[in-house]
Formats: structure tokens, C-alpha cells, sequence
């Protein structure tokens, strides 16, 4: 035995430290057994590769022995690029760097494969490549330098690369071709796996209404009357899971919600190399862990022109591999083209073979589009729709919402905030780098928890003198009849337990009896089963009490009233500060503060309107000095305005403060894959994140 393996030392070119497990070991591989190498202080320089007892590649297992002299450390480790377990023995080839850093050969070498000669990690860059025989047709012939005489002494199709490219030649990379059509999607998992599983829900949505006032006068008729519609989504299925990783999940758990069809396009050019670049790859793997696999997957990145990097792939086991190897595989370099970008990832979705229910895109960018923006006139406005795909601008459903993503001081969170307003998705602002993960997860908890489908809310007008005035829905799209009889508005799709809110204001006439203002209702699509719900709520009825006596506002329809108040003074201050009236920005801010301290539900206490305050507060501070305006104030006031525009959290700033209105729109799915990516993430004490269950951010409720 220790011929053998003295003998595929040697086949290595004696230059690494080779150690022989034990067999019989308890647990599998044991403390590995030095046998005579190479000088080890020239060893301890060098890479290492380590292939379990259990390998069918008969080579020698070489790895770095730890401080402690114990191997029960690195059995608990995981490749930095497919996550997955590196313990030894369990088959699996594996490579240390003279970084010190360990991955799956496997994965590594595709790695290099793509030209990529930096740790995943550390971004050091290595003099010892990692080199598999099976890929030697990909490397060009005299870039590296290869002894293929020496190959052919080795059954194992594994190598070290003891020269890298010379950093004056330009590394070409492999290039492939990209399809006419993008209807190479993987099919969708097999209805029988889930047959047997009962995934009719007998959760249901739920509708609240509140008037502004119990009664009115006899007397007295009210114009503007307010009445509050309160909508509430089903909660999320207990098996459901959104913080757990995949392959933790059961099949009970991954047909227990809506299976989705994801597509990120990703920036990947120059200003994001290096430490953007490595946290862009650390977020996408958080995303690809946490999918299940019934979702599909499929990442576009983009520079000077954008590239499918794989077809849209269910993230079982396999497929969770390859997307990892090929996001750790992107380099950074070039402009930035987004329409082009945008156009490809529709590409992706429209030529669908197969179509999971649930579809979106993440959009992630740092800087500016330098290729498609347009103004339509000298010193006009620049036309940021030129960038929107115009399947998104026709598409009044908002079927495939986009979810944008601005990165840092520099990224044009103008055109990126406008596309996400044409597609029905939020704006989200980062602009501390290491709270990219935190960004995506808290997007991917709500996008895994969808419950609700093509929602749409009626309501109709009872008594025959009762007219509907108007609509206040943010960005959804409403309508009120002519003659003011009843009206809609459409929701479209909701997240597990999450919430809106619809102002009306109706007249209310005169009357000697109890009137029945109107009656409201809502039908919408379950996500899994299919099916159409329909759902009918109480009727509003208006006491009439014949005293004059006042009575209190209702806190809920008060606090609804100081959100929308604060959105729109949002708005406009954002307008002053864009011609350049920083002090009337500010003063709008105050003014708003002003009304909102002296509302019913501000001086109750209400956490809501605190929380607004705050928010508020926060925006003024931004918009102390141009330069401060615009590198951070403007994309904070436009992730608030997307944010309250479709009452769905949103990233702002760090997203660490949790006084920010920024939690009050979280639902208990955001929390849990939020507090999954957080828990993965340790920070020095003085910047712990705080910890917010369901129970202790400000609700609206």
C-alpha cells in the first residue's frame, strides 16, 4: 500500500506533503499519517491535493494539517464555491491552495477552466493552478505551461500547474455560443412526485374595513367620507421553509409553495471589480443555496453587452453546482449596457419551454448605463423607458415583476428605480457592499412565499345616494365608474402574510337610519393549486346617532392618512431637490414632520408614524450639500418612495437601523431568510446587526 502511494507521490513531481488516512478509522477518514516527502518547508508553500479513501481517483490524499493536529475541522468545511461539504472520504477530490483556502477539485478546475486564476475567496492570486486532463483542450496550447509527458504517468485525470499565464498575454476565454432561442429551459419537476401530497390550502386572504368615524350625525352628510380597506395574505405553509437551505427541504416543503422561474442579471463590469465583485458572488450563492428544486434559476451577466451564462435550470443538486461554478467563474471589465442586459433576460423568460407560477428578475448595478440612455430634447430628461424591455411596458398585470438593485454611490438610481416602477417591482438602495447578501435574501424570502396571484378588489356602493370619490392605491392600478357606483383596484400578487392597505373616500348623504356605505370583495389565482378564490367581506354600515357629539378618528384610517402624507411630501421634496432648491427640499420634510406630530396616531403612540418620522428625519439629514444629495440621499428617497408606492420592504442604506420605516412592510418570510443570511455573515460586535422577529418590527397592525 505504501508503494503505492509513494509511487503517485512521485507521478506528482515529489514536490507536495502526502499523508495516508487510516483505515478502519471510526467516523471514516482519520488523522491522516505523514509519510516521507519533500522538504516540508518547501511543501508548506506549495498547493495540496486531497482525494478520500473512498475516491475512485487513485491519488495520494494531501492536505494541510491544522493547528490543532485534528481533522475534525475540516470535515466540517464547505467548498467556497458549491457550499457543499468537504469532508474527507466521502469521494470527492479535493484542492488547498498555497492560500489555505480548500475546494472541490471539481469545482475549482472549472474555475480555472473559465480562465479565473484568483481565490474565490481571497482573490490572491495563485502559482499553483489546479489543472484537470479531461479539460486540456480548453487551455490554450503554449499559455500554460503543462509537462504532458508527466500526465500521461497519472491514472488520475488531476495536476498541478506549475506556471500561470504571463500576466502581458491576454487570457482568452473559452467562448460559447449562445442559442437563436432561449427555449432550452430544463422541464419542470414531474407532477407525480407531488400526487400524493395535499397542497390545497385552507388559508384564505382576508378583508378589514375601517371608516374614518363610527357615526355620523342625522343631520349631517360627509363629503370625503374615508372608509380603509385592510388586506391581509394567508400565511405561509409551516413546511414551507424559506431559511432553510435546499437540501435541507422535503419534498413536502418544496410543494408546499409556489415553485418560481428566476432570472438575475448581474453587472459585472469594470467598477465592480474586486471586493463588489466577491460579495456579487458570495450574495448569488446565498441564492442559489436557498432555492429549491422545483425552482429554475438561469444568470445573465452584462458589461459592454450581456451573456446568458447557463439556460434556465431547476436547482436540484446538479444544477445548484453548475450555477455556482459559473457565477464564481465571472470576471470584471467593460461598460455598461442594461437595455441590452434587460432585453436578454426577457429573452430567457418569453421563450420558455415550461413556466413555473411564479417569475421575476433581480437586476443588480453599479453604475451608469453608458450604451441606451436617450433624452428626447437638449437639457430634456434622460428617457430611462428606452431601457425597459417593451414586454414589461405593455404588460399592465405586472406578470414578471423586476426587483432592482443599485450598488454603491456611483449606480444611476434614476433609470433603475424607473425600470422597477414599469415591471410592478421595488427599488432597493445598497449602499453598504457587505449588505448585499442581507438585500438579496430579504427580496428572495418574499419572491418563495408568494401565496396570491392576479388579486383584484371590488367594491360597490349599497345605499343608493352613496358615491365613490376616489382610489389611494400607491402604484397599483384603480378605477372608479363614472357615475361613481363602484370601483377596483388591482393588486396582482402578495406575498405570504403580507399586507395593503386601500384608501377610499365616498359621500355620505343625510340620513334618519343606519346607512350601508358600500360592500367590498376580492377574487385572486392560489399560485398552487390553480384555482380562483373568491372572498366577500362585510358590509361598511355608518351608525347615525342623533346627538352632535364628536367622535374619536379611527387610528387605523389616521395612520393610513399619515403614510400616504408622507409619500407624497417624499415626492415632492425629491422634485425641489432635483432643481437644485436643497432648503425647500428640506422644508417639505419639516412641514411634513409637523403634520404628522400633531395626528391622532402620532400622539397615540402609533409605531407606524414614529417610524415615518424617522424616515423622514433621516432623508433631511441626506440632503445637507449637493454632493451628499447625490450620492446617497437620492437613491434613499427613491428605495422610500418604491417601498410605500407598493407597501413592500425594501433595502435603505445599510438597512441596519430599526427605527427605519424600512421594517414595517417585512413579513415573517423576509425575517427568517433575512436572519438566515445575517447568521451566515459574522461581523465585529460594534456593527451586529439587530435580530427582528415578526413580533418586534413596526407594524402597521
Amino acid at each position: 500500500m505504501e508503494d503505492a502511494w509513494r509511487k503517485a507521490k512521485r507521478a506528482l513531481g515529489l514536490r507536495l506533503c502526502v499523508h495516508v488516512p487510516e483505515e478502519g478509522a471510526e467516523g471514516g477518514a482519520s488523522e491522516p499519517r505523514r509519510l516521507p516527502a519533500a522538504s516540508s518547508s518547501r511543501c508548506r508553500s506549495e498547493a495540496a491535493v486531497t482525494v478520500g479513501p473512498e475516491s475512485d481517483v487513485p491519488v495520494p490524499g494531501v492536505v494541510r494539517r491544522s493547528k490543532s493536529g485534528s481533522s475534525r475541522s475540516s470535515s466540517k468545511r464547505k467548498c467556497a464555491i458549491c457550499f457543499d461539504s468537504m469532508k474527507h472520504g466521502n469521494g470527492h477530490a479535493l484542492f488547498t491552495a498555497e492560500c489555505s483556502h480548500m475546494f472541490h477539485f471539481h469545482c475549482i478546475s472549472s474555475n480555472v477552466k473559465h480562465g479565473n486564476y484568483f481565490c474565490p475567496v481571497c482573490r490572491a492570486k495563485w502559482k499553483e493552478i489546479p489543472f484537470n486532463r479531461s479539460l486540456s483542450s480548453n487551455i490554450p496550447h503554449g499559455r500554460i505551461g503543462v509537462n504532458r509527458a508527466r500526465l500521461t504517468q497519472q491514472d488520475a485525470n488531476l495536476a498541478l500547474l506549475h506556471q500561470v499565464p504571463n500576466h502581458h498575454q491576454r487570457v482568452r476565454r473559452p467562448h460559447t455560443s449562445e442559442p437563436a432561442d432561449f427555449n432550452d429551459d430544463e422541464p419542470l419537476q414531474q407532477p407525480e412526485v407531488f400526487n400524493n401530497l395535499n397542497v390545497r390550502s385552507t388559508k384564505t386572504a382576508e378583508i378589514s374595513t375601517y371608516p374614518e368615524f363610527s357615526g355620523i350625525p342625522q343631520s349631517s352628510s360627509k363629503d370625503d367620507f374615508a372608509i380603509l380597506i385592510h388586506l391581509k395574505a394567508p400565511s405561509a405553509d409551516p413546511y414551507q421553509g424559506t431559511g432553510r437551505l435546499a437540501n435541507e427541504s422535503s419534498v413536502e416543503s418544496s410543494r408546499s409553495r409556489a415553485p418560481v422561474d428566476l432570472v438575475t442579471v448581474l453587472d459585472v463590469s469594470g467598477s465592480m471589480a474586486g471586493t463588489k465583485l466577491a460579495l456579487l458572488k458570495r450574495a448569488m450563492g446565498f441564492v442559489v443555496q436557498h432555492l429549491g428544486p422545483s425552482d429554475r434559476l438561469s444568470v445573465l451577466a452584462f458589461s459592454s453587452s450581456a451573456r446568458r451564462l447557463f439556460h434556465l435550470q431547476r436547482m436540484s443538486h446538479h444544477g445548484r453546482q453548475q450555477a455556482l461554478q459559473a457565477i464564481n467563474s465571472l470576471g470584471a471589465g467593460g461598460g455598461t449596457n442594461i437595455a441590452d442586459a434587460l432585453k436578454k433576460a426577457m429573452k430567457v423568460i418569453e421563450d420558455r419551454s415550461y413556466k413555473n407560477s411564479v417569475c421575476s428578475i433581480i437586476l443588480l448595478s453599479d453604475g451608469q448605463d453608458t450604451y441606451s440612455i436617450s433624452s428626447n430634447a437638449q437639457g430634456a430628461s434622460p428617457d430611462y423607458k428606452s431601457l425597459v424591455p417593451s414586454s414589461i411596458l405593455n404588460d399592465a398585470r405586472h406578470t414578471v415583476p423586476l426587483h432592482a438593485f443599485g450598488f454603491g454611490a456611483d449606480h444611476d438610481s434614476d433609470s433603475l428605480h424607473s425600470i422597477a416602477e414599469a415591471s410592478g417591482g421595488t427599488f432597493s438602495f445598497i449602499e453598504d457592499e457587505g449588505v448585499m447578501q442581507d438585500a438579496f435574501a430579504q427580496c428572495i424570502g418574499g419572491l418563495l412565499s408568494v401565496v396570491i396571484q392576479e388579486m383584484r378588489v371590488s367594491m360597490q356602493c349599497v345605499h343608493p345616494v352613496v358615491q365613490l370619490c376616489s382610489i389611494k392605491s400607491g402604484s397599483y392600478p384603480s378605477k372608479v365608474a363614472r357615475d361613481g357606483r363602484n370601483g377596483s383596484v388591482d393588486i396582482g400578487h402578495m406575498y405570504a402574510d403580507e399586507e395593503r392597505d386601500i384608501l377610499l373616500s365616498v359621500n355620505i348623504p343625510r340620513s334618519h337610519e343606519q346607512t350601508s356605505a358600500l360592500k367590498v370583495s376580492c377574487a385572486y389565482r392560489d399560485p398552487v393549486t390553480g384555482e380562483t378564490i373568491k372572498i366577500q367581506g362585510d358590509e361598511v354600515k355608518i351608525n347615525r346617532p342623533t346627538s352632535d357629539t364628536p367622535e374619536p378618528v379611527s387610528i387605523e384610517v389616521d395612520r393610513e392618512r399619515n403614510r400616504i402624507h408622507a409619500a407624497e411630501s417624499i415626492e415632492s421634496s425629491r422634485a425641489a431637490a432635483e432643481r437644485g432648491a436643497l432648503s425647500e427640499a428640506v422644508a417639505i420634510l419639516e412641514g411634513c414632520r409637523r403634520t404628522l406630530s400633531r395626528s391622532f396616531a402620532s400622539q397615540s403612540g402609533d409605531r407606524l408614524s414614529l417610524s415615518l418620522d424617522a424616515e423622514l428625519r433621516e432623508m433631511q439629514e441626506r440632503m445637507a450639500n449637493r454632493q451628499l444629495y447625490e450620492s446617497s440621499g437620492r437613491a434613499y428617497m427613491l428605495s422610500g418612495l418604491s417601498s410605500h408606492s407598493w407597501q413592500r420592504a425594501t433595502t435603505r442604506g445599510d438597512s441596519t437601523d430599526s427605527s427605519t420605516i424600512v421594517y414595517s412592510y417585512q413579513t415573517p418570510s423576509m425575517v427568517d431568510m433575512l436572519q438566515h443570511s445575517q447568521n451566515h455573515i459574522p461581523l465585529p460586535q460594534d456593527r451586529q446587526r439587530p435580530r427582528h422577529g415578526p413580533s418586534e418590527k413596526p407594524s402597521a397592525r
